[in-house]
């Protein structure tokens, strides 16, 4: 059932690729879920205990091992089904599991004058934060790898540029893909040293209840260590929810992230399209159910759209998740569940990517031939150097010659044997070619 229950998924990330996104199921999941819950619950019935009762060092180790299975997981599900509250299902059943225990006593203090919020903003915090760190982030380091190692092999190969879709300054291959380098590393550090807010102050979070309970504790400085104690950054004024404000920094990192990977799905998309690279021919692989020749460059076109997928979630997270009516309202609830599929479908466009990168080579010979047909393109460097000697009108004259046109060789050499400009320059200029005037790139390229 569990293999064929992937043919009836309604979402791709739980059906098509259920495989590949398997990995992230321990931190976006309803069982996941539940066991961030349930930690949560657990570490703060420690701390409160703690302070306010006794808790020997075995009973508190013995709460530290509390694991839980799927089996129990159904439990709690059982229970929610009675009351209708998730958060309450998880309480009622710690109180179940912890009745015929040293710690009978004291169940009270579970879930201790808190609301579901102080639960909640925890778990989803935690579980983002996880998942970044222990499989995003890490697929993402690989993709920087893997094209700054081709931006350094092909630091030196020369490449056509296309500004406006037409012939313009030639640079190399290796220093169009640092580029990108550049741009997923940077994004690649905010991401890894960002830090998830949490808040943990009762239901419109003035600790009231807990104050009332406990006068003479500082409870600020109690939840800012527990809160801390979690590895998250404390939030001390909010209403009922968390704000959500650093989550929406993490999407936007995300977003942006994945807008960068469509820019380079794009871009390798064209240079295939004009043949530039050549794709490996994977046997069995089928490209076109009706055109045998087809090799399609698939990877990068599952790439482009998971990552338009994925930030359309992205952005409706960002612009939902900051506003909350008053003290509280649920509509947060519904959509923080499904940060997860947004992950996914971002490190499917990783993935996606990465698996491309692997199966194209650039077409030497191709990128030659196309460099070849386009010495108008020196039409820049001439009339620059004319203009350093001090000669009129040299844009113009180079425009009249070049606009429009498509120049080989002899034809620009002609032009050049004509300017009255010392011979030694004419010698330089007439050195130049489409494929040696790419300026620093290769030396952009190694950055």
């Amino acid at each position: 059932m569990g293999e064929l229950s992937t043919l009836h998924a309604i979402s791709p990330s739980d059906g098509r690729y259920a495989d590949d996104l398997a990995v992230l199921r321990p931190f976006f999941s309803e069982a996941a879920l539940m066991r961030y819950r349930v930690r949560i619950e657990l570490q703060y019935f420690i701390a409160l205990t703690k302070t306010v009762a006794k808790l020997s060092k075995a009973e508190a180790r013995f709460l530290q091992d509390i694991t839980v299975t799927d089996r129990q997981l159904e439990q709690i599900k059982t229970i929610e089904q009675a009351t209708r509250h998730d958060v309450k299902a998880i309480e009622y059943y710690l109180k179940n599991q912890l009745a015929k225990t040293s710690l009978k006593n004291r169940l009270e203090l579970i879930h201790f004058g808190l609301t579901s919020e102080d639960i909640n903003n925890l778990a989803y915090s935690l579980m983002l934060r996880d998942s970044l760190k222990q499989v995003y982030l890490p697929a993402l380091k690989n993709l920087i790898y893997q094209l700054k190692k081709a931006a350094r092999h092909n630091a030196s190969l020369a490449l056509l540029s296309l500004t406006h879709g037409q012939a313009a300054t030639p640079t190399t291959l290796g220093k169009e893909l640092n580029v990108f380098v550049l741009r997923l590393q940077r994004q690649y550090d905010q991401l890894r040293q960002i830090k998830q807010f949490g808040k943990f102050s009762g239901a419109t979070g003035n600790w009231a209840a807990l104050h009332v309970a406990y006068p003479k504790i500082n409870w600020l400085k109690f939840s800012k260590k527990f809160v801390q104690s979690l590895g998250l950054e404390f939030n001390p004024v909010t209403t009922q929810i968390e704000s959500h404000d650093r989550l929406v920094e993490t999407y936007h990192i995300i977003s942006l992230i994945n807008s960068i990977i469509k820019d380079l799905d794009q871009d390798m998309w064209l240079y295939m399209a004009r043949g530039l690279f050549v794709q490996q021919h994977i046997t069995g692989e089928i490209g076109s159910s009706t055109m045998p020749h087809k090799i399609n460059p698939i990877f990068f076109e599952n790439s482009e759209g998971n990552a338009g997928v994925a930030n359309a979630l992205l952005n409706h997270l960002a612009e939902k998740l900051p506003i909350s009516r008053l003290q509280r309202d649920l509509t947060d609830s519904t959509v923080l569940r499904n940060q997860g599929v947004a992950v996914a479908h971002s490190l499917l466009a990783v993935r996606n990517t990465i698996k491309a990168l692997t199966r194209v080579e650039p077409n030497k010979p191709a990128i030659q031939h196309e460099l070849n047909q386009h010495w108008e393109v020196l039409a820049e460097p001439i009339q620059t150097v004319m203009r350093q000697l001090g000669k009129t009108t040299p844009y113009e004259q180079l425009k009249r010659l070049t606009k429009g046109q498509q120049l080989d060789k002899m034809t620009l050499h002609m032009f050049i044997d004509q300017l009255d400009i010392p011979t030694v320059t004419k010698q330089n200029l007439k050195k130049l070619t489409p494929a040696n005037y790419s300026g620093l790139s290769k030396q952009l390229a190694k950055l």
